[in-house]
């Protein structure tokens, strides 16, 4: 709504975090001669945003960008809510908690699992690396890590990931199992997208505003020139918890899905 205000037409695509794909977006935008570009998912290679920059077209980014000349960029504060996710998962009695990460190659993503990392430390939960496990942001990593995380001999009775589609993958993997979320395990996501209130249950996630990003990445593209140079800009964006109903009180240190026995 912003970019129609100030009669500016928009001009989207899609990534999917390919760097071909990214390289074609950027050439097919200069093409078009556009008069500023928003990376609001993917990484771009220092020698495209040379190729911006000479051009004189400013860019904004999310979470990776560096300041400079033309290059603004919209760090996410992810400690704030991921602090909050893991505050809520031990005041339900959670100890085994699990992580499930994007793809190692994306900045974006290791930001994410580095400030799960803290939180977890500084609730002195001393867990192994096999509770940190690798996705791909898409449904498909989700469901396999979540297969991993129920194989242990010690599952986790809480799983945050991510993204949400990782957590959705996560919700449909315990479901196939025959694993009730969240009487046998929690499942927290990150971002708070559409689908996170139509999943069964409705998915505890962390939110991002969508339209503080969209606010802050438009004023940085379309904001005053200082003496013609455009100048970059560093903005920051609070995350907050948003509890539904994948999340719960862990009862027993039970292994999902298993009716006799314990583990300890």
């Amino acid at each position: 709504m912003l970019a129609l205000d100030h009669n500016q037409e928009v001009l989207i695509a899609n990534t999917d975090y390919n760097p071909r794909r990214m390289e074609h977006c950027v050439h097919r935008m200069i093409e078009h001669q556009v008069d500023g570009v928003a990376i609001m998912t993917s990484e771009m290679t220092p020698e495209l945003v040379r190729l911006l920059q000479r051009r004189k077209i400013p860019v904004v980014f999310l979470d990776t960008g560096k300041l400079g000349p033309l290059v603004s960029n919209i760090s996410i504060n992810y400690e704030h809510g991921t602090g909050m996710a893991i505050d809520h998962l031990t005041a339900l009695q959670h100890r085994r908690i699990a992580f499930i990460q994007g793809p190692p190659r994306l900045r974006s993503a290791k930001i994410r699992r580095d400030a799960f990392v803290r939180a977890w430390e500084r609730n002195s939960l001393k867990l192994g690396e096999d509770y940190l496990k690798i996705g791909n942001h898409n449904i498909d990593g989700g469901q396999r890590a979540m297969k991993e995380l129920l194989a242990m001999s010690q599952p986790p009775t809480a799983i945050m990931c991510s993204n949400d589609l990782t957590a959705i993958g996560a919700l449909l993997a315990a479901h196939h199992a025959g694993v009730c979320v969240p009487e046998e395990i929690s499942v927290i996501g990150f971002d708070d997208i559409v689908l996170s209130e139509a999943t069964l249950p409705p998915l505890t996630t962390i939110r991002i505003s969508r339209s503080a990003i969209a606010t802050r990445a438009f004023t940085a593209l379309y904001g005053a020139s200082d003496g013609g140079v455009r100048r970059g800009i560093e903005s920051t964006i609070d995350t907050e918890l948003i509890i539904r109903q994948s999340t719960g009180v862990q009862k027993n240190s039970r292994k999902p899905g298993v009716t006799d026995g314990s583990v300890t």
